[in-house]
């Protein structure tokens, strides 16, 4: 059993991005943020990112034994050595995400986690979302709610997320709850970091446009763009959700372009989904709070900025850790389980219900390695 009230909550977050795993605790009772603690990064190698990339798209059943070994002991290594630590939520590797059909697959195996850290573990937090209908994504908002009670925010606003996909949480913060009609709208916006990504690895071996660098030196083809806004995911109202490869064709759309408007192209992609996800919003935002690697790449946020009527700021603007936000939330969300609380809802994920996923394994008695 968890105590009641305040608990030391250990999250981790291993994005579409393949860069590699955040930790970080939260200390919570799962509805208040009460402080924030210590955080880690693990890098994946090159090596696992190209083990990791090859097994995109697998389904349990396949062979996946070596990405397995990749995202466990990265987690170990990643979750090992923080100091009283009560549960750790374990979001895990998401390969697939198909919720209108084969449903969710992250990678990662939560009891062998629990053995090996000697604590409680949440995880597979998004099957029982998709059981009852939902897009199982995006589960974060229920964490960004907390964020803005945290923040002391006012008045209505926004997270958005800039990681291999790009997602946006609108948050009314004078609700009592999350849960609340009205407190939330959250949605996939379209991808954002994952293509741009897979292009710098195609062309030049590396990982990222770091600094937006390469998009800087280049023209954005209007051709290409207006081709990608075209897709029929656009024009679907949210709540909503992506695969990482869902969009792998606009890798195609700027096949024939320089490396430099190729990322050009991909960025300013990426900043339009933005900015049509941005027309659901219930009202508009008195502010955009940007977490995710795609906060650092100046090119992208100058393109929100120009784009948008409200000031687009990195979430360290208000006190928050935009490297680590996704692994918190984890942590946030892996306390609500524990307690029985939902961990989303029908204006977050689509979900029929407001609904708690997560299954929780414990270590073998006597084990105590966290």
């Amino acid at each position: 059993m968890l105590k009641a009230g305040k608990v030391r909550a250990l999250g981790a977050m291993s994005g579409t991005s393949l860069d590699g795993v955040d930790a970080a605790v939260v200390e919570t009772d799962g509805e208040t943020i009460f402080g924030f603690g210590e955080t880690r990064y693990r890098a994946y190698s090159a090596a696992d990112r190209a083990v990791l990339r090859a097994a995109l798209g697998k389904w349990p059943g396949a062979d996946l034994d070596a990405p397995a070994r990749v995202v466990q002991v990265a987690h170990v290594d990643a979750l090992s050595g923080f100091d009283a630590v009560d549960l750790v939520g374990f979001h895990g590797q998401t390969l697939a995400h198909d919720p209108r059909g084969r449903g969710t697959h992250q990678l990662g195996d939560g009891a062998a986690l629990a053995e090996a850290l000697g604590v409680p573990v949440v995880w597979d937090f998004r099957s029982a979302d998709v059981a009852m209908g939902g897009e199982g994504a995006p589960l974060a908002p229920f964490f960004h709610f907390a964020c803005a009670r945290w923040i002391e925010a006012a008045g209505p606003l926004a997270f958005l997320n800039l990681g291999g996909v790009g997602n946006i949480t609108w948050i009314d913060p004078a609700k009592p709850r999350p849960d609340t009609e009205g407190a939330l709208l959250a949605f996939d916006t379209g991808p954002a970091n994952a293509p741009l990504n897979d292009l710098m690895q195609e062309r030049l071996g590396q990982d990222c446009d770091r600094d937006g660098a390469l998009a800087r030196r280049g023209q954005v083809e209007d051709g290409a763009l207006e081709l990608f806004l075209d897709d029929p995911y656009f024009f679907r109202m949210p709540p909503k959700s992506l695969d990482r490869d869902a969009f792998a064709d606009m890798i195609g759309l700027v096949r024939e372009l320089s490396d430099a408007d190729a990322a050009a192209t991909l960025t300013a992609m990426a900043a339009a989904a933005v900015m049509r996800g941005m027309e659901h919003c219930p009202a508009p935002p008195e502010r955009l709070l940007v977490t995710g690697g795609g906060r650092k790449n100046p090119v992208m946020m100058q393109m929100l900025a120009t784009a948008l009527d409200c000031p687009v700021l990195p979430v360290e603007e208000v006190g928050l850790d935009g490297d680590m936000l996704e692994a918190q939330a984890f942590a946030f969300l892996a306390v609500r389980v524990m307690r029985g609380l939902p961990t989303s809802c029908p204006s977050t994920t689509g979900v029929r219900a407001a609904v708690g996923g997560g299954e929780v394994s414990y270590p073998l008695p006597g084990d105590d390695e966290a």
